[in-house]
């Protein structure tokens, strides 16, 4: 049987472009379907926009902190219109790469809506039947809101890149990282920020010393956060939006932003009536090669809700073309991820928790948390944290856990360490770099527990 494509991709994300574009290299013909911006949440809506909000939002410390360096510094403003604009200009210049590249490789680009309608066979909007011998589905995920009174009344963090305003107040539900992300970015940009989780302690999965630090230097900064609460309805008056939460307290904010999950966007997708299995939460199950139920159909990224994080969506895609297009098949690693987390201050973590940890056997810990140079003479309170977790059978780093300024960056080297394997004293023998923060994960000499 003959196919108008090798591979027909449905998704312009991280993922979906990836595969496509190395696909075609190969001499495969491919064929892509974006409904709406190439570059997906990740690069339109997700952590690109978000680091630029980020930066931004760090100046207003930075202004105070020169200060305390011998330089003089008039009135300050933050203008949310100049930066959106100038946010929005770089996402369009960065779309375009996507869009440049993509035709480059080969790539046949479709700017509409696909769904799967056979085992060989995706339909376009306009009702366009395509046939492909292998299809990709790199649909990614989108916000989850709970069914909540007056739940019209949030946003999610789609909607946050386009506010033409900046919320003063602002209420943040939520407690994972991209809530707490958001609180801070709004907080160092002059918004008065609460971050209402249900749990016991931000950041759930997360090192617990590393949650109860962070949590406290937030705090420090001054976003509210309240735990041990969820919202009970949301109200709109002529003061702006009344969130009343369920032990009965009441915040008026200008807007309520909803970081409460996401989940993979695969409905309406004609997926299950092609035999295509979804779980619980509507993830497209696949096997250790994103293989789907259908021999033909296979899924990255997201939609599969395995490891939400665009650089492991690309390794899958990467996987996904050794698999079908080069006869290699190869299995996405997803073991010992380095992960940042871009709240104020920075977490960078790989590895387990000492908590993971404790639970498979005996393990010492060495801890330290300090106030960095950068922070004596700014005369800023703010401290940072470095942990290592050691297992004392075998004396390999298990995990390492680092909380403040540079903890992304540092995570990405310290990452590479832990994934070959290194012991403590591979770290000990490795000579400091001073004066530097991160001369710490090799100077911890005597376990703290």
């Amino acid at each position: 049987m003959s196919f108008d494509y090798d591979l027909f991709v449905i998704g312009g994300g991280s993922g979906g472009v990836r595969a496509a574009r190395v696909a075609a290299q190969t001499g495969a013909t491919v064929g892509l379907a974006e409904e709406y911006r190439y570059g997906g949440t990740c690069v339109i809506r997700g952590c690109v926009p978000k680091k630029l909000m980020v930066y931004a939002s760090q100046f207003s410390e930075a202004f105070e902190d020169a200060k305390g360096f011998g330089w003089t510094v008039g009135d300050t403003s933050f203008d949310w219109g100049t930066f959106m604009a100038a946010k929005d200009k770089e996402i369009d210049r960065l779309e375009g790469i996507y869009n440049k590249n993509l035709k480059a490789a080969g790539v046949n680009l479709y700017d509409t809506r696909a769904i799967v309608t056979g085992p060989h066979e995706v339909t376009l909007a306009s009702d366009e039947v395509i046939t492909a011998k292998t299809i990709l589905v790199a649909t990614g995920g989108t916000p989850f809101v709970p069914d909540v009174e007056g739940k019209d009344l949030a946003i999610t963090s789609n909607e946050i890149f386009e506010l033409k305003e900046q919320p003063k107040r602002v209420v943040v539900v939520g407690g994972g990282y991209i809530a707490c992300e958001f609180a801070c970015i709004l907080n160092g940009m002059g918004s008065d920020v609460t971050l209402l989780y249900r749990g016991d302690q931000i950041l759930r999965g997360f090192d617990n010393e590393v949650q109860n630090f962070v949590a406290e230097e937030m705090r420090e900064k001054g976003v509210n956060v309240v735990v041990g609460s969820d919202v009970s309805k949301m109200e709109q008056t002529g003061d702006g939006i009344v969130v009343s939460t369920d032990n009965d307290q009441t915040y008026t904010v200008d807007q309520v932003l909803y970081a409460t999950g996401r989940n993979p966007h695969s409905a309406n997708m004609g997926l299950e009536d092609v035999g295509v299995k979804l779980g619980r939460k509507g993830e497209i199950e696949v096997d250790a090669y994103s293989c789907t139920s259908v021999p033909s159909i296979y899924a990255v990224g997201d939609v599969t809700d395995r490891v939400a994080l665009t650089p492991v969506a690309i390794r899958e895609g990467m996987a996904f073309v050794e698999t079908v297009f080069k006869n290699n098949p190869t299995s996405p690693d997803h073991g010992l991820i380095p992960t940042a987390v871009f709240t104020q201050p920075e977490i960078g973590t790989v590895g387990q928790t000492e908590e993971e940890a404790r639970e498979e056997g005996e393990v010492d810990i060495y801890s330290a948390a300090f106030r960095p140079m950068m922070h004596v003479l700014a005369d800023r309170s703010e401290r940072m944290l470095m942990k290592l977790i050691v297992s004392k059978a075998s004396r390999k780093v298990l995990g390492c856990h680092i909380v403040g300024h540079g903890a992304g960056e540092m995570i990405q080297l310290a990452g590479i360490a832990v994934k070959m394997g290194a012991t403590k004293e591979d770290f000990d023998r490795t000579v400091a770099v001073h004066p530097t923060a991160a001369e710490e994960l090799v100077t911890m000499s005597t376990p703290t527990r």
